[in-house]
């Protein structure tokens, strides 16, 4: 593995100060594969830029958030949330002054594995998955960044540094892998670098998976009202919301609802980071960390929300669950998903030779052809890296009765 502090410095950019537990592009554990580094870029800088430019992040455009994306043009993709996930990790990074893109890969790069048609796809996928190690969409995301991704001659992946590495496997804490499980990616990474999983990952990624839970609560609650599934008389009755509602009506007085929506939204978005700034500053204090391994060895989340915003989030979640995760146009789509995912696996699995050639060509150099085991996991991939249409459409050339032979 190559080691970016035996190279010379690439041209040293942060917009602020950076303070000691920060990573530092120039002190990187490197890459798993030796290359020599930008002249005017850092190391993360060019991370989150070969993150921005893999075909997978380009897919999410048509991967489902909640909405599956031709019920409508405002409601969120995978992408946009990534999108809004990445900023809110850069305000609350530059807010800590720790490294900004280094947080920023790690949240943009955090949702590459997901399956078409959201977690109802994920859940679908490792039922078929189960005999053969299971599916779990983060995990995956590795898989994507480590060798999904085929861009370079010399490397399979985009051949990213350890801190972005390691922020995508451990960015919601340490973990523990076990030989049989759904960790294919980790297992395999962890192979050729140590990764020091029963540790804390760096704060930019505790930032960056803290972020994802500000911007989905959010924006669930933003879209599940423009879908009817809820009204602001019921978000009334959550305590946060109920909160946010009043001081907004108390500063604007009455308000169209269109104003109010998004007043709320605002609010709330910023009392969740203001939480999270003090609770981390408190913790900080405690720990008085000197450098990035202080945090990944302080044996609990520095990146977190106080006890009292944590009861009120894990409150509007419960209510998330119940009337829009669990409502019956999400019910109903289970059942689509279930026939789409279930029929392309067992078709796939059973018989490659009806994956496209490129597919085909990835299932014979891994020796998939007369190992079910390897075959399934290709099938896999492929099945993943679908968009909500694509999957569609490839159900419809397998299972429709009309001769389209494109």
């Amino acid at each position: 593995m190559s080691n970016l502090a035996e190279q010379p410095p690439a041209y040293n950019y942060c917009a602020l100060p950076l303070a000691a537990y920060a990573c530092v592009p120039e002190q990187s554990r490197g890459r798993v594969h030796e290359e020599s580094e930008s002249k005017n870029r850092t190391a993360f800088q060019r991370d989150r830029d070969r993150i921005i430019h893999a075909s997978a992040f380009r897919r999410l455009k048509y991967k489902t958030q909640v909405f599956v994306y031709d019920e409508g043009d405002h409601y969120r993709t995978r992408l946009t949330h990534t999108l809004e996930v990445a900023q809110v990790t850069r305000s609350i990074a530059r807010a800590l002054m720790v490294n900004e893109d280094l947080a920023e890969g790690i949240a943009l790069a955090h949702d590459l594995g997901h399956t078409p048609f959201a977690h109802i796809g994920e859940e679908y996928l490792n039922k078929c998955m189960e005999p053969y190690g299971g599916f779990d969409h983060n995990d995956q995301s590795l898989r994507v960044l480590t060798r999904l991704e085929r861009k370079y001659p010399n490397w399979n992946g985009l051949n990213l540094t350890w801190e972005t590495l390691e922020g995508v496997v451990k960015h919601n804490g340490p973990l523990k892998i076990k030989k049989n499980d759904s960790h294919i990616a980790v297992r395999e990474l962890q192979a050729k670098i140590e990764l020091e999983l029963k540790g804390h990952a760096s704060i930019e990624a505790q930032v960056a998976a803290l972020s994802d839970d500000v911007a989905y609560n959010n924006h669930d609650v933003e879209d599940g009202l423009r879908a009817h599934l809820f009204t602001l008389k019921d978000l009334e009755e959550v305590r946060l919301l109920g909160e946010v509602i009043g001081d907004v009506k108390a500063e604007h007085g009455e308000l169209a609802n269109r104003y109010l929506v998004q007043e709320m939204i605002r609010e709330m978005i910023g009392a969740m980071v203001e939480d999270v700034l003090s609770e981390t500053g408190s913790r900080l204090k405690d720990l008085n960390p000197g450098s990035p391994d202080d945090i990944r060895g302080a044996g609990r989340q520095m990146v977190a929300f106080s006890d009292d915003m944590r009861e009120k989030v894990d409150e509007l979640r419960a209510f998330l669950f119940e009337r829009m995760y669990r409502h019956y146009t999400i019910n109903r789509l289970h059942l689509k998903v279930e026939r789409i995912v279930g029929d392309l696996f067992t078709a796939f699995t059973k018989n490659y030779s009806v994956l496209p050639d490129n597919w085909q060509a990835r299932v014979k150099e891994a020796g998939g052809a007369e190992n079910e085991q390897i075959r399934a996991r290709i099938v896999a991939d492929y099945i993943a890296g679908m968009t909500d249409r694509y999957a569609i459409r490839e159900h419809e050339r397998l299972f429709d009765l009309y001769w389209d032979l494109k």
